[in-house]
């Protein structure tokens, strides 16, 4: 019998990979959608809608939509800024938090989230964050691995035609984004100048 287990999804491109892995170790996922860190509100609605649409016609999971608390994100992330490790801690405890909640309320046993597949994220800090709020929900974490699924991820998701993000949400990861996409595409400019030995 399929153990049930509440997924935190960051998006659907990420979701791919964890949802079927899981379903394969036995699980059976529920998605739980709570990213208040996505701005604008634009953004936020088209990854929501792509979520939904994948979940709907081709995965046939349920998404739960919890709480998304914009001002709370603006009292425990937003100030700061920039200091990656903090912002982004004081994020995953707000997300990770309402699932557990959510996982809590509704009589989930297990809880792991997507954010484990991306290799732009903090993966130890995100497992920290996720193992102390299971914990103190009474629910079990379910930490895995899903980075090496990254590019599968990747592949699937453009094969699906789904909407791809070029960053995590806040206003904070899209500038810091930006700036790697111009050094990298600075450094690829300053290399094909070089002359050829």
């Amino acid at each position: 019998m399929p153990i049930p287990l509440l997924l935190h999804a960051c998006c659907g491109p990420c979701s791919l990979e964890p949802l079927r892995l899981l379903r394969e170790e036995g699980f059976e996922p529920a998605i739980c959608w709570t990213n208040p860190n996505i701005q604008p509100l634009a953004e936020h609605d088209l990854r929501l809608r792509t979520l939904r649409d994948w979940a709907a016609d081709v995965a046939h999971v349920e998404v739960i939509v919890a709480a998304d608390d914009r001002d709370a994100w603006e009292r425990a992330a937003a100030p700061h800024g920039f200091d990656r490790e903090r912002r982004c801690r004081a994020c995953y405890a707000l997300r990770l938090a309402e699932s557990c909640r959510v996982a809590h309320e509704r009589g989930f046993g297990h809880i792991s989230t997507t954010l484990a597949v991306s290799p732009y994220q903090l993966f130890e800090t995100c497992n920290e964050v996720l193992v102390a709020l299971a914990k103190h929900n009474g629910l079990t974490p379910v930490v895995r691995d899903f980075r090496p699924r990254y590019p599968e991820a990747t592949r699937r998701s453009r094969e699906l035609g789904m909407y791809r993000q070029n960053y995590c949400g806040c206003r904070f990861s899209a500038a810091e984004a930006a700036i790697e996409r111009h050094e990298r595409r600075d450094a690829r400019k300053a290399k094909a100048k070089q002359p050829r030995t």
